[in-house]
């Protein structure tokens, strides 16, 4: 096993290198130095590295900035509370802990106390045996596996168990519940039997957990290849009801079979891991999750269409300025968010319908910078197994996508705005600055959208000179009114 991880470190020979600097000074030193967790499992499943875990018997603070000194890092990042700190290294972020246990509150995941330990004192306490093994770096031990839970085999068996009995592991750091979901996805791993049930008995759990941690999790979930498994688990265990109840309220909430799924939930998991095939933007694959929020609370049922999600699109774009609160989401997801919901059904109207020019600006300008994303999102929305259905559809829809991605239409109508602009409406029109003006602003860019006139100059300022009488005349109506 010690050559294995041997030959593995080869092919990584940065991290080999980090390696060696932090073998000799663990001699320096004096101290047992391992490298713990996530690493070894990569380093097994030939992962590629995105960071160092180290964990050294003795004090991991003084051991960190001894170690940043000999890499040239200037600053770390101490955690004294938790006996941890953080290198932030350009080739590689390091994390070093002191080997500890640690003892919780039942209304908290922070630890409550931080007791120094051994090495196996340490191991015990991490979530999963596959991410309970160590390798020392000491020169006379370098290479050296710690395995005391079993860890590879279960990687061998690719599955997810804990090192304690996972009643204790979950309630101790609920989280942890939503990193098996997560590690279920990333890594193609079941979760072992007593979890799962220790799972469905603890959920609630979830609710000490801040909403930055459950929707960093959530996030990493949507990133992963096939995000409907995680997705599935969270369900199954109840978890979802925590982490995103408009999600959970979609499950076994009927609709019309026309795009394959009765059921809204399962359609919406499809329509993400459509979005994951076509899309590495993990942005991308959070609206695919939420496009279809507002139609457990927009379901009708009509006698001859069966069910019916009237306006969804524009109810589900205000439902996800809670749910952007709740979940502590940045404005610019919002807003991306809040974009793609309420426009998801437009390009697909387009491939339905007559495709006029206007309609098409319409889509593009009001889309804007998220123009491709939409028409993604469109696509992983296909979700009918019907041949026949997906057929004439994509032949409608690529008709419509090739014109919304003309690359000169889709510059110009990105940054479109009237060719005649505000303070020239203002000369012309001898008024002050304030809302006529804008309205008058809105109405040349109307005419354009609708094809009444061409996007230049001369056609703006002509449709200007035919149009600020009637405006100009109505507002002084309003103003002898009041």
């Amino acid at each position: 096993m010690m050559a294995n991880i041997k030959n593995m470190l080869n092919s990584e020979r940065e991290v080999k290198k980090i390696l060696k600097i932090i073998s000799n000074l663990s001699s320096q030193e004096n101290l047992p130095v391992f490298v713990v967790g996530g690493v070894i499992r990569d380093l097994y499943m030939g992962r590629k590295l995105k960071e160092i875990d180290l964990m050294v018997v003795g004090d991991a603070i003084k051991f960190s900035e001894k170690l940043a000194h000999k890499l040239g890092v200037k600053k770390i990042v101490p955690f004294p509370k938790f006996a941890t700190a953080k290198i932030p290294y350009k080739i590689m972020p390091i994390e070093i802990t002191s080997a500890r246990t640690e003892k919780y509150e039942a209304h908290s995941r922070k630890p409550a106390e931080v007791l120094f330990t051994d090495l196996k004192g340490d191991l015990i306490r991490r979530d999963f045996t596959v991410n309970a093994m160590a390798m020392s770096l000491n020169p006379d031990r370098f290479g050296e596996m710690h395995d005391p839970f079993g860890g590879l085999k279960d990687l061998q068996k690719r599955r997810l168990i804990t090192p304690l009995d996972p009643d204790q592991t979950f309630s101790e750091d609920p989280l942890r519940m939503m990193r098996a979901a997560y590690f279920a996805a990333a890594l193609n791993f079941e979760i072992e039997e007593k979890c799962l049930q220790s799972m469905n008995r603890q959920w609630n759990r979830l609710t000490i957990v801040s909403a930055e941690r459950i929707t960093t999790e959530l996030t990493k979930i949507l990133s992963t290849d096939k995000p409907s498994i995680g997705l599935k688990i969270l369900q199954e265990t109840g978890l979802m009801k925590i982490v995103f109840p408009e999600i959970h309220a979609m499950f076994g909430m009927g609709q019309t079979n026309e795009w394959h799924h009765k059921d809204i939930f399962h359609h919406t998991l499809q329509v993400v891991d459509n979005a994951a095939v076509l899309s590495g933007k993990m942005e991308l694959r959070f609206a695919a999750l939420v496009h279809d929020i507002a139609k457990p609370v927009t379901r009708r049922i009509d006698s001859k269409k069966g069910y019916t999600f009237h306006g969804h699109d524009a109810v589900g774009e205000r439902m996800l300025n809670k749910v952007a609160r709740r979940m502590k989401l940045s404005n610019e997801l919002r807003d991306y968010l809040k974009k793609l919901t309420v426009l998801h059904l437009r390009p697909i109207t387009l491939a339905q319908e007559e495709i006029t020019d206007s309609a098409i600006r319409r889509v593009m300008v009001t889309a804007g910078e998220f123009s491709e994303d939409l028409l993604t999102l469109c696509r992983a929305d296909i979700t009918t197994k019907n041949p026949r259905k997906v057929e004439k559809y994509m032949e409608n829809f690529e008709r419509v996508e090739k014109r919304i991605l003309n690359v000169k239409e889709r510059d110009v109508f990105r940054k479109f705005q009237s060719p005649v602009r505000g303070r020239e409406i203002m000369k012309i029109c001898e008024l002050k600055e304030g809302k006529l003006v804008g309205r008058l602003k809105s109405a040349l860019e109307e005419a354009i959208l609708d094809g009444k006139i061409k996007n230049e100059y001369a056609a703006a300022y002509s449709y200007l000179m035919e149009i600020k009488d009637d405006f100009l005349n109505a507002e002084k109506k309003i103003r002898v009114n009041k």
